[in-house]
This record gives C-alpha cells, structure tokens and sequence, in this order.
C-alpha cells in the first residue's frame, strides 16, 4: 500500500515537472519571437531613417545647387542680363586683361552694396531656355582661361562675398605650372560652387579648324574636365570669341547647353543659346564704366 502511495507521488511529481517544462518553453519561443520579430522592425525602421536621412541630404544639396527664386521683383527670359566677364585677376603694368585685386574687390563688393545675385550657370540656363524667373538685379561672372590668380585672387573675394561665378578653363593647360589652374585648385573651386567649364583644349580659334578638328577638341576638353572634377560640363566660352557655323552644330553635337562669345552686350535668348554675348571688365575702366556697363542694357550702342 505505502509502495503504491509512493509511484503515485513519483508519477504526479514527473507530470508537474512536464507540465512546468512545457510552460517554460512556450513563453522563452514567444519572447524570442518578440525579439527577433523586434530586430526586424527596428531594422526596418533604421533602414528607412537611413534612407530618409539621404534623401534630405540630396533635397538640400539640389536647393542649394538649383536656387528657385520666388516673390519679389523677378526678371523672365524675354529681357536680357549681364554677363560679365573678366581674364587675370593681377595687376600688370599696360595689359588690360589683368585687373587689379583691389579693382576686383570694389565691383564685387559694389554687386554685393546693391543688392544684385550671382547666379550659377545651370541657374543661368534654366533662365534662358525654360523662363524659370530670377531676381531682376541678376548678374553672371565669368573668368576667361583659367589664370592661377583665379584661385589666389579672385576665389577669395568671391567667398567673401558669398558670390557664384564661372571659370572657362583652358585644359591642355592645366598642371603644367604656367600660371594656369592646378587639378587641385579646380577641385576645391568646384567643390566650393565655382562653376569650373570648358574653353577648349588648346584655347584653339574654333573658326580656322574644319568641323571634325572643332568636335574633337570640343570632346576633348569636356570628357578631361568631367573625369577630373566628375561632373557633367554642359558650357562653354569661345576662345577670342570665334565661332561659325560650323563652331554651333559641333558645340551641340558635344552636348553643350550654351555658349559664349566676346560680343559686346547683354545676354538674350533670342541671340540664341550657342551665341551669347558678354560684358567685357577691362582693367582701364574707371568704377562709373563699370557701373555703366551694368546698369545700362544698351551700354554698347552709340547714341
């Protein structure tokens, strides 16, 4: 009887401890469960967080590089703008194309005093060839050539004043230690949000070259500079400002946008898009020249 007592005991004893095992297993699966099930949404979570995170980055990249200008006095692209342009930024006793620092410092800072926006080239396109508005006191400069006082002159004053501008780069000449651009320098420029573009290989009179002597050097330069800097080179300025017909139909077939020339004048669409004049900045113009160059669309008719 008591032996009997005893395998009973011994046998609800071994059904409690199943029973208690059992219930253990179940709640540690279903913990894990919640864990693992936890990582994933946690995962899933970061994920997105992480990509939301890249996106505003790239939103806020774009607003900066593509400016939209909104309210305001705005200007459309049935009226003209200036685009200045200028050579070497370092006083030369005689030579009208090296304009002195400090000459260089008081019209910026006069654009600055006057409220005018420097507008980068892609926002100068947009303008031309899709009438996006931009501010009506809106100004371009450009620099022809790519001389190094560019950077050792010109790209410090540009920053002081928060100010975009163009450089066209003669690219045979760049490394080559003769006062030209270095790699490094466009680089930086580039990366700071100075338009660094194409003034072909050889600052080459396009005019005098055949059509497949135009194109090559017109590939030439673009692909050089966009390896080097890893962007898309969508512009150009004609050395001397020499062009034909032929100059056009191998500037577009080279996936250019817009072109430049040394004619005299406020920029318009309807002289079109691989034709644009310029304002030239001489070193002998007095600051009223500059001003008047400026402010005055017909500068360059004769009264």
């Amino acid at each position: 009887m008591i032996h009997k007592k005893i395998l009973i005991t011994i046998i609800l004893i071994f059904f409690a401890a199943a029973a208690a095992y059992s219930i253990y297993k179940i709640q540690n699966c279903n913990r894990n469960y919640g864990e693992k099930s936890g990582n994933k949404v946690n995962s899933k979570i970061d994920h997105q967080t992480e990509k939301k995170n890249i996106n505003d980055n790239a939103n806020q990249l774009n607003i900066a590089e593509d400016r939209i200008f909104t309210g305001g006095d705005l200007k459309y692209n049935t009226q003209s703008i200036p685009v200045l342009y200028y050579h070497s930024i370092d006083y030369e006793k005689g030579n009208e194309l090296r304009i002195p620092k400090e000459k260089f410092r008081e019209e910026m800072k006069f654009l600055r005093d006057n409220g005018y926006t420097t507008l980068t080239m892609n926002e100068f396109y947009n303008f031309l060839a899709y009438n996006k508005p931009i501010p009506k006191k809106s100004v371009v400069i450009t620099l022809d050539d790519g001389y190094e006082d560019n950077y050792e002159n010109a790209f410090p004053i540009l920053k002081e004043f928060g100010f975009k501008a163009t450089i066209f780069i003669i690219t045979g000449a760049i490394d080559n230690g003769k006062n030209i651009l270095t790699s490094s320098q466009l680089r930086e420029m580039e990366h700071y949000g100075i338009d660094i573009e194409s003034h072909t290989v050889n600052h080459d009179k396009l005019d005098k070259l055949t059509y497949n002597e135009q194109l090559s050097t017109l590939k030439n330069s673009k692909n050089f500079l966009e390896k080097l800097l890893g962007k898309r080179v969508n512009y150009i300025a004609y050395p001397y400002g020499e062009w034909n017909g032929d100059t056009v139909k191998a500037v577009k077939a080279a996936g250019y946008k817009l072109a430049f020339t040394t004619a005299s004048g406020w920029a318009n669409k309807n002289e079109g898009l691989y034709t644009l004049s310029r304002v030239y900045i001489s070193a002998n113009h007095k600051m009223e020249e500059f001003k008047r160059r400026l402010t005055n669309e017909k500068y360059n008719i004769s009264n």
